[in-house]
């Protein structure tokens, strides 16, 4: 089994959690998805993280799409599991799980209710503690969290826990923060960085020091390229990509409704075979469809024009 490290870079996609219009988990669009995924050119999965609806889905049936996820994955790829949860049992027995199964690591993020510094930085202690050896990534996401966590805070985590060995960058504006960290003696080793908020922010935040994207987008191949070119030296044909993908992704971004556009384009794309978000989730309207598939044209046009 490959355990994640500190040298985790390129597209760690954040997996959607299919499902049958009568809310049961679609085993055979997870194939698909998995191997779109990695035909798209993703260097790692994520799976139960808060755009894979995990809080919707019991344990039995977070064990069930784990288990599926890595077998169609095969080795190939790392895969990370979100095991964050309101107490500790759930993270222990989650976390155990998932490891026995093959995942690579798992990612945590902060509970809603620590408001300083020394609570955050105790909370990570303690689950270092609990989960032992297992690496984990420190998921910094306060659009949903509510937990805002300083650059100072992140780095003393990092210092202190050696099994803390990737953040997941989602704070918006962040790219101080990955500045930050960047910077010669901040860290005592290096960590790796993979961004999230859709890939809206990818070239800045590659050009300040981050390794790739942990984040989901209907078209995943963007943030593969944008990450690949940056990383040959061609940032300005890396820029051009991305600026042909930009409006969607924009428009995929949007608060309490970004996962049904992401879910729609890829049902559209035959990825998976349904667009259902489990209850509570609402489907898109008529006109928010059509917007989207006006998009997705202009955005075939862009990408014509620059080939």
């Amino acid at each position: 089994m490959t355990r994640l490290t500190t040298e985790a870079s390129g597209v760690f996609v954040i997996a959607v959690t299919p499902f049958h219009p009568d809310g049961r988990i679609d085993m055979e669009s997870c194939d698909r998805m998995v191997d779109f995924y990695l035909d798209a050119g993703a260097t790692g999965l994520t799976v139960l993280g808060m755009m894979g609806e995990a809080p919707k889905l019991t344990v039995e049936e977070s064990r069930d799409v784990v288990a599926r996820i890595l077998d169609r994955v095969k080795g190939r790829v790392p895969v990370v599991v979100g095991v964050s949860a309101p107490g500790f049992a759930q993270i222990d027995v989650m976390t155990k799980m998932v490891m026995d199964m093959g995942a690579a690591g798992v990612m945590v993020a902060p509970p809603g209710n620590l408001r300083t510094d020394d609570q955050i930085v105790n909370y990570y202690n303690q689950v270092a503690e609990l989960i032992g050896d297992v690496p984990f990534v420190l998921q910094d996401f306060p659009l949903a969290t509510g937990v805002q966590i300083a650059p100072k805070v992140i780095a003393k985590i990092v210092n202190d826990l050696p099994t803390c060995v990737c953040l997941k960058h989602e704070d918006w504006p962040g790219l101080e923060k990955i500045t930050y960290l960047r910077r010669d003696g901040v860290l005592n080793k290096r960590i790796s960085i993979l961004c999230g908020n859709g890939g809206v922010f990818l070239p800045e935040e590659m050009a300040r020091g981050a390794d790739g994207a942990m984040t989901g987008f209907a078209y995943p191949e963007m943030m593969a390229s944008v990450v690949e070119y940056y990383n040959k030296g061609e940032i300005e044909r890396g820029q051009d990509i991305f600026n042909a993908y930009l409006p969607l992704a924009r428009f995929e971004q949007q608060p309490g409704m970004g996962l049904a556009i992401r879910k729609y384009t890829l049902a559209k794309r035959g990825i998976i075979a349904h667009d259902t978000l489990r209850r509570p989730g609402a489907p898109l309207s008529a006109l928010c469809r059509d917007e989207v598939d006006a998009l997705i044209l202009r955005q075939e046009k862009r990408l014509m024009e620059l080939n």
